[in-house]
C-alpha cells in the first residue's frame, strides 16, 4: 500500500476534481437537454433511460499534456486530469487506459472503478464494465455514484431488475444528493 502523504493528497484532489466534473456533466444533461439537429427547442422530454452522462460539446480541444507523458507518469493528479479530459472528449480508449493506470496506483478507490466501468461501457465492453463496477461496490458499498453507474449500465443492457436494485441502493444512500436524485429519476423511468 502506498504510504506517501503526497500521493494521498493528490488522490484526494483527483477525487474531488473528478466528482465535480461528473456532477457538472450530469447536471448539464438533466438541466438542458439538446434538441435533435434541425428541431426547435421544446419542453424537455425525459427518455425512458437517460443517456448519462451527456456528451459535452467541444470541438477537438488540444490535450494539456502529451498522452505518452501521462502513461509514463505515476502522478495521479496528471493521470486523472488527462483521463477526465479524454472521457469528456469521447476518447474512451485513451480514458480507459488512463483509468486502468490510476487503478493500479490506487486499487482501493471505488471512484476509479466507477470511472473505468463507465468508460468501458461506452467502449461497448459492458460485461467487463459491470465486472469492474461490482469490484468497486465490493470495496465500498456506500459509494453512491458507483450504484448509479451500475444501474445505468444494467438498464442499458436491458437488465431491468439489476438496474432497479442498483438505483434503489443509490437512492437509499442519500436521496437528497444530486446523485440520489438522478438515481430516483432513472428509477422512475425504468419499465415496470
Amino acid at each position: 500500500m502506498i504510504r506517501s502523504a503526497k500521493f494521498w493528497i493528490s488522490m484526494l484532489a483527483f477525487q474531488s476534481a473528478f466528482g465535480g466534473a461528473v456532477f457538472a456533466v450530469t447536471r448539464h444533461y438533466y438541466m438542458s437537454p439538446e434538441p435533435p439537429i434541425g428541431a426547435a427547442r421544446t419542453e424537455a422530454r425525459e427518455p425512458a433511460v437517460p443517456a448519462w452522462p451527456s456528451p459535452v460539446t467541444r470541438v477537438n480541444p488540444a490535450p494539456t499534456e502529451p498522452f505518452a507523458t501521462a502513461l509514463g507518469s505515476d502522478d495521479p493528479v496528471a493521470l486523472s486530469r488527462q483521463a477526465n479530459e479524454a472521457f469528456t472528449n469521447k476518447q474512451y480508449d485513451r480514458a480507459a487506459d488512463l483509468y486502468a493506470r490510476l487503478l493500479a496506483l490506487a486499487p482501493d478507490s471505488a471512484e476509479i472503478y466507477n470511472n473505468l466501468g463507465l468508460t468501458l461501457h461506452y467502449l461497448g465492453r459492458s460485461s467487463e464494465a459491470l465486472s469492474r463496477l461490482n469490484e468497486g461496490i465490493a470495496l465500498d458499498p456506500t459509494h453512491q455514484r458507483i450504484w448509479l453507474t451500475t444501474g445505468f449500465v444494467s438498464a442499458q443492457l436491458g437488465n431491468i431488475e439489476e438496474a432497479r436494485t442498483a438505483l434503489a441502493n443509490a437512492v437509499r444512500i442519500d436521496a437528497t444528493s444530486e446523485v440520489g436524485m438522478s438515481a430516483a429519476k432513472m428509477l422512475e423511468g425504468l419499465p415496470q
